[in-house]
């Protein structure tokens, strides 16, 4: 299906129907990926328990550089999408090469300071000495290759602003497997090639990261997404100057809220090394268990915003609200079904990623009490991607900052200090169940801004 055939899909077609079709391709890319992401951290944790605390503490950093990426995607895939909903496929082109381009940059940029300020930054998380080896082993790699990692993601956007939400499929699905594959061979060596422990992780990551660099590559180009060439008679340097201004303007704010997850989440960790090792590698193993049970909203944050910014492009406000309520909907309920799955089987979860009882124990609570909140959380993601998705980035930064520390971090705190850590997950459903409430009402008013 070229570009214009699929603008024509999104902005006429049946939004239930049209929405469903941009998801499931996604829900199995995303599935995918995390799959093979919940197995890196299997292989990790047969390492023992120092190395998957050590990399629990990489969390925070990785999801920085990650955080912008993620942003950058949004930023690039609202600015597009909008283009082709208001019939200007050709600035959407080269839109498409000034994001791409800038993106780069930022997180060159941002991935040179996390390397130069590698041993504070992790002090400050408050890593114990004997782990920051294991870090370093792991991090030196990370930033060597996570350059690699920012074009797969912002051309994944560009395609999905296209309404080809298919191919990102494949994208993030080969890198997955290239991934595990190379997992185990580096972790645990095979063969002539030694075993490398975490660095063999990383390396890992990097050549699944180079794999999707090339096949993007090879995507858009054979799809004609990318021109560089200017709209309107602007010269490259003007045009790319505005395009990664236009990119940028909804991509920061965005990559600012996605960011301010990972500080939260330095945070929650410091407060939770305070229970000690174990109790950070169930954390850690936790957050990526909670990445795999919300594939549906990830999915859906994904598909969502092409469909909403085509339509609100095109003045179809009306589109654009049964689109965010549908998703809302489905959420929800599929939310609640995965609830009951992770209760039943925490306990097969904790045996299969937990080698000490302690970390087993307290795996297990995590399990029984945040992912009641799946759903709820489900609610201020979708909300924060429509937001960026009608051109309203600083909204979406507003939410995120009232969720994580009006909200979450101050209430998990409080919850330690009621209930130790018990209370501090609950803390945290307390806290989604509040910020959801807020998002949904902010999203719909600022839809009658609209005149909807």
């Amino acid at each position: 299906m070229s570009a214009a055939d699929a603008t024509r899909s999104l902005v006429h077609a049946p939004v239930g129907k049209t929405l469903w079709e941009m998801t499931w391709p996604v829900i199995f890319g995303v599935a995918t990926l995390i799959s093979f992401n919940v197995v890196d951290t299997f292989f990790i944790s047969l390492l023992g328990t120092d190395p998957l605390a050590a990399v629990s503490f990489t969390f925070p950093v990785t999801f920085t550089v990650v955080s912008l990426t993620i942003g950058l995607g949004i930023g690039t895939s609202a600015v597009i999408a909008r283009k082709y909903g208001s019939s200007k496929p050709e600035e959407a082109h080269f839109d498409a090469f000034g994001a791409i381009s800038v993106s780069a940059l930022l997180v060159l940029l941002l991935a040179v300071i996390g390397y130069i300020l590698m041993d504070p930054i992790f002090s400050l998380l408050q890593a114990h000495d004997r782990l920051l080896p294991l870090i370093r082993d792991y991090m030196t790699l990370w930033y060597a290759g996570c350059v690699m990692l920012v074009t797969p993601m912002v051309g994944n956007a560009v395609l999905r602003a296209s309404g080809d939400t298919r191919t990102p499929s494949i994208v993030m699905a080969s890198g997955g497997l290239a991934n595990a594959i190379f997992d185990p061979i580096l972790i645990f060596g095979w063969g002539p090639i030694p075993a490398m422990g975490l660095q063999g992780a990383a390396l890992a990551s990097v050549i699944s990261w180079a794999s999707g660099l090339v096949l993007i590559f090879w995507l858009l180009k054979r799809k004609a997404l990318v021109s560089l060439t200017p709209a309107n008679g602007l010269s490259f340097a003007a045009g790319w100057i505005k395009s990664a201004r236009q990119v940028l303007k909804i991509g920061l704010p965005a990559s600012g809220a996605n960011i301010l997850t990972p500080l939260a989440m330095s945070v929650m960790t410091a407060i939770i090394a305070s229970y000690g090792a174990p109790a950070v590698a169930a954390f850690g193993v936790g957050t990526r268990l909670e990445s795999l049970a919300s594939i549906i909203i990830l999915a859906l944050s994904m598909s969502l915003p092409p469909l909403i910014s085509q339509n609100f492009g095109a003045d179809k406000i009306q589109r654009v609200r049964y689109a965010y309520n549908i998703a809302l909907k489905a959420v929800l309920i599929i939310q609640a079904l995965i609830y009951l799955v992770l209760v039943l089987t925490a306990d097969l979860i904790a045996a299969a990623f937990a080698e000490e009882q302690a970390v087993a124990d307290i795996l297990v609570l995590f399990i029984y009490i945040m992912p009641l909140g799946y759903g709820l959380q489900g609610w201020i993601i979708l909300t924060n991607s429509s937001l960026n998705a009608i051109h309203k980035p600083m909204h979406a930064l507003w939410l995120s900052f009232i969720r994580l520390f009006v909200f979450f971090v101050p209430l998990s705190y409080l919850g330690s200090l009621l209930a130790d850590i018990t209370g501090l997950f609950i803390g945290g459903l307390v806290a989604n169940l509040i910020t959801a409430a807020i998002a949904y009402f902010w999203f719909t008013r600022e839809l009658r801004r609209f005149g909807e």
